[in-house]
């Protein structure tokens, strides 16, 4: 027979490019499943609270702004929360929400919005905040705006900037 051997009985073996396929199949689930167990423990380096700047000004018809100038990164609007404090000796309480919230996040007329000026669902430098001064009763004078970080997974929270709102 020339040294080939001869197949009997049924015996047939599988093809060479059936081999391979299912050996990068098996190849592939493999890796998949080590990336999946390793992924689990590693997580992004804790890089702290964003720090910010911001400007504030008093428009003519009872509206303030406070602009973001300068801000060392983007943060998702799901993770920055803003507070509008009165000062101790008013008869107000704080009023407090998330940029990302369906009442502030892009909205007009509201007490409270937030400008995204590049839609991209982030707080970065240029967007602003639209208070209604007259409203929220903040035209008095002494009210403080906060901007916090929320971290998750156990990161860092803290205060991005705060502001003191004018009259």
């Amino acid at each position: 027979m020339n040294g080939a051997r001869r197949m009997e009985n049924g015996d047939e073996a599988v093809s060479p490019v059936i081999a391979t396929i299912l050996l990068l199949a098996i190849t592939v689930l493999l890796t998949s499943a080590v990336y999946l167990m390793i992924s689990s423990g590693v997580q992004a380096p804790n890089k702290g609270v964003p720090a910010a700047q911001a400007s504030v000004r008093m428009l003519d018809n009872g509206y303030q702004v406070v602009t973001i100038t300068e801000m060392n990164a983007q943060v998702e609007t799901f993770k920055c929360k803003f507070q509008l404090i009165p000062p101790d000796e008013a008869n107000s309480t704080t009023i407090s929400g998330y940029t990302s919230d369906s009442d502030v996040y892009g909205v007009s007329g509201q007490n409270v919005s937030f400008q995204d000026r590049d839609a991209g669902f982030t707080v970065n430098t240029g967007d602003y905040f639209v208070i209604d001064a007259a409203s929220v009763g903040s035209d008095s004078g002494d009210w403080i705006f906060r901007m916090l970080f929320e971290g998750s997974g156990g990161r860092s929270s803290g205060e991005i900037f705060a502001v003191t709102l004018p009259s």
